[in-house]
């Protein structure tokens, strides 16, 4: 009879998801209805309809669908007993809402991981005709916690024959025990094309391992990393690792993500990045600093779209990816994440963003930059060449900057940008040329109150600018700023909470010279839901 009840209950539950994804299609758009207008709603990124959400998960691209998933409690807008939450979409842009994917079992709450098409069924759970769709998580007890132990996070594998629409678990999880290391989580899996298995960066509380298998169901350890390298204020995080092209040449190069909390620059949890080389065992680097893929406090636990083996569907869909190594991250910080100013909902992503490696003089650079699909949405202003006098100031107005991409080339590197509403809320951004330094100042920019932590001063350092002109580009959701200098070379991203939308935006020129700002635009982001 329990066995009945539940299954009604499962039925039911995914109905009532089924029927909120076709209202979410048939509302989204501008002005039909009041779906996705909250105060503070982000209308263009990923939020989701209701509830809690952190860490993105199992991203993985599939006959012509990009699948994302992420760390999701259904009760509440505070951290819960996670489950994987599941959206899907064509062009990374408008998303649908699908049914819960992953529920809590007996072996414990499903924490972060990765997804995987297992093109060439090596796990036996589908055919090489129907691949089948694998997760890999990490089971976290509660029980086991709660206990003190210090064994309670392990290993679980799920696969889907129907596209993704649904999961099973694997009746031998766990596939990876632990031996007692206290955090032992975030699978994040890819197929090694040199070495034909799959490897596993799976972080063990300071450092990375890495593992392989043949099926995805029996791992072997192979090697760690990282109890000497990189920052270690916090506990290591959400590992990814994956080639890239040094841009413009045909040497390689492997990057590995690692998301730390707390210990980031500007407080709290951040994302650090390593450049280096993987032989199919170990990863190596000879980097000496540590580099961050984003300066500001709200970008965390991002991970990218496993790339294919090449052309694995040919030419079959236009939305392939094919070798672009794509990446979202989660837009919070664990510092002030359970108390920001929402009410229905609780979290968002970043824009996915475009990685790039680039090599400036002797040094690597990781760059990412809002996809070409963003363009999409925009509805483009005038292109204008403006000029502010020494020490002199323009002020722009504009219905609503809260929904807005600004840009403009200069080879400037003294200037202050000002948001400001009629409710006297001030964002301030400044360049400055003689401390090397880009700031962020949100501490007068709207609802700051919620958290000690949250108004702050944000500092960039930016020392490999380009001698001559470089691209500002900023896009403004409802309670977000990412900031883009040169085309992602350096890249902030901040929640900010205005009491009212940002009408004006004001250049101030600390120059004791003619500020030259070309090709500056302002336009609309149209709303995605």
């Amino acid at each position: 009879m329990g066995k009945i009840f539940l299954a009604c209950l499962i039925v039911l539950a995914s109905v009532c998801c089924k029927d909120k994804e076709k209202k979410g299609n048939e509302t989204a758009g501008e002005g039909k209805t009041q779906y996705y207008q909250e105060q503070y709603r982000p209308q263009y990124h990923f939020s989701p309809e209701e509830n809690w959400m952190n860490d993105p998960n199992g991203m993985v691209y599939h006959k012509g669908v990009y699948h994302f998933f992420y760390q999701y409690y259904p009760e509440d807008i505070v951290w819960g007993p996670m489950h994987w939450g599941h959206a899907t979409s064509k062009d990374l842009i408008r998303w649908q809402h699908k049914p819960i994917a992953l529920f809590p079992d007996a072996h414990g709450l499903i924490f972060s991981g990765s997804a995987v098409v297992d093109f060439a069924n090596t796990s036996g759970f589908g055919t090489t005709e129907n691949p089948p769709l694998v997760a890999i998580f990490t089971y976290h007890l509660m029980a086991g916690e709660k206990a003190g132990k210090t064994d309670f996070q392990t290993q679980g594998i799920a696969y889907s024959i129907d596209d993704g629409e649904t999961w099973t678990k694997y009746d031998g999880n766990p596939v990876i025990g632990n031996d007692g290391i206290k955090d032992f989580r975030d699978p994040k899996v890819f197929w090694d094309t040199a070495n034909y298995t799959w490897v596993m960066s799976l972080v063990a509380g300071d450092h990375l391992q890495i593992w392989n298998s043949n099926d995805l169901k029996s791992w072997s350890k192979l090697s760690e990393f990282g109890k000497d390298k990189g920052a270690h204020g916090g506990v290591w995080e959400c590992p990814d690792l994956f080639k890239l092209n040094v841009a413009g040449t045909d040497e390689e190069k492997w990057i590995l993500l690692i998301s730390i909390n707390p210990g980031a620059p500007n407080g709290g949890s951040g994302t650090q990045y390593f450049i280096g080389d993987f032989d199919g065992e170990k990863f190596t680097t000879e980097q000496k600093d540590i580099k961050w893929i984003d300066w500001g406090t709200d970008n965390y636990a991002g991970v990218t779209y496993n790339v294919l083996p090449e052309d694995y569907y040919g030419d079959k869909y236009d939305n392939d990816p094919k070798d672009e190594r794509i990446f979202i991250g989660w837009m919070s910080n664990w510092t002030y994440a359970r108390d920001t100013p929402t009410e229905k909902w609780r979290g968002a992503t970043t824009v996915p963003r475009k990685l790039s490696l680039v090599k400036n003089g002797n040094d690597y650079e990781l760059y990412n930059y809002p996809i070409e699909g963003l363009d999409k949405l925009l509805e483009k202003g005038d292109i204008k060449e403006l000029q502010i006098a020494p020490n002199g100031s323009e002020t722009i107005t504009n219905d609503n900057f809260n929904q807005a991409e600004i840009r403009f080339t200069s080879s400037a590197k003294d200037f202050r940008l000002i948001f400001r509403n009629e409710a006297k809320d001030s964002l301030v951004l400044l360049m400055d040329s003689e401390l090397g330094v880009f700031s962020l100042d949100r501490r007068h920019s709207g609802k700051t109150d919620f958290q000690q932590d949250f108004p702050s001063i944000q500092k960039m350092p930016v020392p490999e600018l380009p001698e001559g002109e470089f691209e500002v580009r900023m896009v403004l959701d409802r309670s977000s700023i990412e900031l883009f200098i040169n085309e992602g070379q350096y890249v902030m991203t901040a929640q900010i909470f205005p009491k009212e939308i940002y009408t004006t935006f004001q250049i101030e020129n600390d120059l004791d010279s003619d500020f030259l700002l070309k090709n500056f635009q302002v336009s609309k982001i149209r709303r995605t839901w």
